[in-house]
């Protein structure tokens, strides 16, 4: 009987052991915390933003929604304003991809992403009154046709 405990204690102290050692060395790690440096030298940090759905209209009515997922590197050191550059990123995407009569919804394969990227970055960086957005980065870019998607 004095075995199974001392083994059950043992076994429950490994555990615990295991578990503090893991998320101790997750809190350390310096590739978590550091920022890169860019090929200028400057340190930039990377930053996921949420998805964003842009209605695409057409003939007086919702054609569908453009879905785009992106993020961006920046400086965190020029960031002199109250709001995170999150917000007006965003807004830059929204505005951009909703008012552009160049962008053909049913064919998006043939849309100027590079164009995209260095426009949203340009006009945040003049909102921001600094060169704090090295780079906009697309992760998804679709077009979901309004009858494709269920109630």
């Amino acid at each position: 009987m004095i075995k199974l405990i001392a083994s059950c204690a043992w076994i429950c102290l490994l555990t615990a052991g295991a578990s503090f050692a893991t998320v101790s060395m997750k809190l350390d790690n310096p590739a978590t915390k550091a920022p890169v440096s860019d090929s200028s030298g400057e340190a930039v940090e990377y930053k996921k933003l949420p998805v964003i759905n842009v209605p695409m209209i057409a003939d007086g009515s919702v054609q569908g929604y453009v879905v785009a997922e992106l993020g961006y590197t920046y400086n965190q050191n020029l960031v002199r304003e109250a709001l995170p550059p999150d917000v007006y990123v965003l807004d830059e995407a929204f505005r951009k991809i909703y008012s552009d009569t160049t962008l053909d919804f049913h064919h998006l394969e043939k849309y100027d992403v590079n164009g995209l990227t260095k426009e949203l970055v340009q006009k945040v960086n003049q909102r921001l009154h600094a060169n704090v957005i090295k780079d906009v980065l697309i992760q998804e870019l679709n077009f979901f046709q309004k009858s494709d998607i269920s109630r």
